[in-house]
């Protein structure tokens, strides 16, 4: 790498870095969970608002703003031609839970990192694209493409976003998404998620609910449920509100659905207690039991659906969300699962052991996708990545689901570093107190921009 570049890049960096961060929490101000659909706001007025704000912030920039349809939107410099490369992240977030040790839409910095719902998933990562394209503008760098940061709204609950903009916009020559982990990710596995719903009534179980989204594990769930002289345990707590009926609220450890180990679902910690303590009658005992077999192993074993076919990592299932509809019980069911696996097959599985029981449901079937290592433009942001740090890392696959996966020619792209140890106090993407290292992103920055000036430099 030119010295004289990485010292201009340095420079720029560190002039911005006050500015950057203020812009992050301006963004993280804005609870932009998926709401009601709105004839404005497609995804609800959290995800409008987020995206009118990231269009903002990218005026005050000195870019282009876009907003299409309010659908999704972007921010631009060197013009707008068909021919063009692109960074793509988004504006919503996934529900914040319980448990933080404060307001989760109030960025608060400690010890170097910044906490609060989407710093690192994905606005934190949406601001480093932004002032990547500053430095292009600010420097009038040469661009034979013209650039843009698609800024989306939908990411976390479909992707029907990215969806709208490629069936009414040009796909970018190449584009990627800073929304996974460093140095780059040229695969992800396919993701399944439906539904396990009893066809039998609630007996013993009166109400029970756990979770916040699918693609979460949760960390608490409870259950209103009769019976009688129920205790406590260290992980499921039993009060009797009423005689005979009994509050039962359980504690796991949460965390992302591609990234169970480690976890602990609270579900499955609920369910299991009920079982143990015989409170359900024979209907409830029939759903739990089945569900159990998703909750107890997440390679999928339970269920027969275990698959790893080399090329990624094997097969991982969870359930996020479990309640009652209608008067029966329905448990959510996400996994992400290699090239040798299908959301249809896992489908009629979990409808082989459920039988009777319950009926199983397709949401959504994502299949696979892998970008060959030897694509330019992906040795290009290897490369950058590499100069940056130091490093000689290598890229990986995936369980996770970005949009890279929705455009033809794309990757994931940074900015987390799981393999960097996190203090305690720092969470999890799609967990409590999320977190993300100050001085990571920095050096983020800095990838993003040699990036971007490395792959204008390629032929298309």
């Amino acid at each position: 790498m030119n010295e004289m570049l990485r010292r201009d890049i340095d420079k720029f960096a560190e002039e911005n870095r006050e500015a950057l961060f203020r812009d992050i929490a301006r963004l993280v101000a804005v609870d932009s969970v998926e709401g009601e659909p709105l004839p404005d706001a497609p995804f609800g007025k959290g995800p409008a608002k987020a995206l009118a704000l990231a269009l903002e912030i990218s005026r005050e920039l000195g870019l282009e703003a876009v907003n299409c349809e309010n659908m999704i939107g972007y921010a631009a410099v060197g013009g707008r031609g068909e021919r063009y490369l692109a960074t793509v992240t988004h504006l919503d977030v996934v529900p914040t839970g319980d448990g933080w040790e404060a307001d989760p839409f109030e960025m608060r910095e400690r010890e170097g990192y910044i906490i609060g719902r989407g710093v690192m998933d994905d606005k934190g990562p949406s601001v480093l694209c932004l002032y990547a394209l500053k430095y292009l503008k600010d420097r009038g760098a040469a661009l034979r493409y013209p650039v843009r940061a698609l800024l989306g709204v939908n990411e976390e609950t479909g992707m029907k976003d990215v969806e709208y903009y490629l069936a009414n916009y040009p796909a970018p020559l190449f584009c990627f998404s800073p929304d996974a982990n460093f140095p780059l990710c040229n695969g992800e596995k396919g993701i399944y998620q439906g539904r396990i719903i009893s066809r039998l009534p609630l007996g013993n179980i009166v109400d029970i609910k756990g979770g916040v989204a699918g693609n979460v594990i949760p960390d608490k769930a409870s259950a209103i449920v009769k019976g009688a002289a129920l205790k406590s345990t260290d992980k499921v707590r039993a009060e009797e509100t009423e005689k005979g009926l009994w509050k039962l609220t359980a504690r796991g450890i949460g965390g992302h659905a591609s990234l169970p180990e480690g976890t602990e679902n609270a579900i499955g910690v609920l369910a299991r207690y009920i079982l143990e303590n015989k409170i359900g009658d024979e209907n409830d005992e029939k759903f739990l039991r089945l569900i159990m077999l998703l909750h107890e192993k997440y390679d999928g074993s339970a269920l027969g659906v275990a698959a790893d076919d080399g090329l990624f990592k094997p097969l991982t299932i969870a359930g996020g969300v479990i309640g009652v509809e209608n008067g029966r019980m329905y448990q959510t069911v996400d996994s992400r699962y290699p090239s040798n696996m299908s959301g249809e097959k896992i489908a009629a599985a979990i409808r082989e052991k459920a039988g009777d029981t319950a009926e199983v449901t397709v949401e959504r079937d994502a299949p696979p996708f892998y970008m060959s290592l030897e694509n330019p433009a992906v040795q290009v942001c290897i490369r950058a990545y590499n100069d940056i740090t130091g490093e000689n890392a290598e890229p990986y696959t995936i369980g996770g689901g970005t949009y890279a996966r929705d455009f033809p020619n794309a990757v994931s792209f940074g900015p987390e570093h799981p393999e960097r140890p996190q203090p305690d106090f720092a969470g999890p993407i799609h967990g409590v107190d999320e977190a993300a290292s100050m001085e990571y992103f920095m050096e983020a920055l800095k990838v993003y921009i040699l990036a971007l000036l490395e792959l204008e430099k390629l032929e298309f």
